[in-house]
């Protein structure tokens, strides 16, 4: 049976015990019952190397980053040994550079974002941190700077770090060699004010890239130049139907593979919206909005091959599956699913 692995990151706040691991079947999307890939510390987000013999993970604890050796075969994770990785709490992202030689990870409560060095052995060596500062006009979610994630531009050239807390979204120079980062020029481009971006990604062209705003309910639509890395606001669109009126916010922003379509999740909606890209313009359409199949919809992936959506729902411990369709980007949700307890992190092995 053809499948693809599947690893799940947790809070272990409840009954989890680390990182779990499922297959999804690539013919029916149905995902088989979940194991203990590695038990740890509510591993909240994970990453792979680009050769996908390590995965690395941030912990919500005092450690940045671990990693782990990656076994396909039996999708076990063992632990590779190394101090930790920096004493600074609260880790919510994590991305590693194209050459395999450099982690980028964004601190939520610490306001920090830092780049870490990849050591022979896979362990991370000591970072370089650089803080962010100030506020916004929420009056609790922006009281002070929360980067939320960090995203390595397609080129390798540039980190992209989405602050909540500021309504500012930030371009780093990134030299992997070196393990650094620092201001671009323009160093950010403001969102609006109360939107508190979240996450991003970068179009299939590379020349258009996209922010879902956790706070504002929106996705907003850029123009990247990749020479300066800087980012230029064309379309903003709500996630959520026009006549919705409850308490809602965002998630998780991916770009299909074939580069044709989003896809944004809701959490109290919890639904997920999908849009269809225009590959001139780089502009959005509204496709659909689909129930989520569970509450709060922390994190989802595709599967390489773009057929398969799994999305992880934190509030009610599950995770199902989408077929997705190849020409209009829909989505039907595959019968059933899986308990996993407070699953935030889909990540796709093969």
């Amino acid at each position: 049976m053809a499948s693809h692995l599947i690893y799940i990151g947790t809070y272990t706040r409840t009954t989890s015990r680390g990182i779990y691991s499922t297959r999804l079947d690539s013919d029916t999307g149905q995902l088989s019952a979940p194991v203990v890939a590695a038990e740890t510390v509510s591993p909240t987000f994970l990453a792979f190397s680009p050769d996908k013999r390590r995965l690395y993970a941030v912990l919500d604890s005092k450690d940045m980053a671990v990693a782990y050796s990656v076994n396909a075969n039996s999708a076990g994770l063992d632990r590779i040994s190394g101090p930790p990785s920096a004493d600074v709490p609260a880790p919510c992202h994590v991305a590693v550079d194209r050459t395999g030689r450099a982690l980028v990870v964004a601190n939520y409560h610490s306001a920090v974002i830092a780049a870490l060095p990849i050591l022979a052995d896979g362990s991370t060596g000591v970072p370089n941190v650089i803080p962010h500062s100030g506020s916004s006009v929420h009056p609790t979610r922006q009281t002070a700077s929360h980067p939320h994630s960090a995203t390595i531009s397609p080129d390798n050239r540039f980190v992209i770090v989405c602050d909540l807390g500021l309504d500012r979204i930030f371009t780093y120079r990134f030299d992997p060699a070196a393990a650094t980062l620092s201001p671009a020029e323009p160093a950010f481009v403001a969102t609006a004010p109360g939107a508190g971006p979240r996450h991003f990604a970068f179009g299939k062209d590379s020349l258009h890239a996209y922010a879902i705003n956790e706070l504002g309910n929106t996705v907003v639509a850029y123009a990247y130049d990749s020479g300066t890395g800087a980012l230029a606001p064309f379309q903003t669109l709500s996630t959520l139907p026009a006549n919705f009126s409850g308490e809602s916010i965002t998630a998780e922003i991916r770009v299909h593979p074939n580069g044709r379509f989003l896809y944004g999740s809701n959490r109290g909606h919890d639904s997920i919206a999908v849009f269809g890209v225009d590959p001139a313009s780089g502009r959005l359409a509204q496709v659909e909005i689909v129930p989520a199949g569970g509450k709060a919809p922390r994190n989802f992936a595709l599967t390489p091959d773009g057929k398969w959506l799994v999305c992880a729902h934190q509030d009610s411990n599950s995770l199902c599956a989408f077929r997705v369709d190849p020409d209009t980007g829909r989505l039907t949700r595959v019968p059933g699913s899986i308990s996993v307890p407070m699953p935030v992190c889909v990540l796709v092995y093969d």
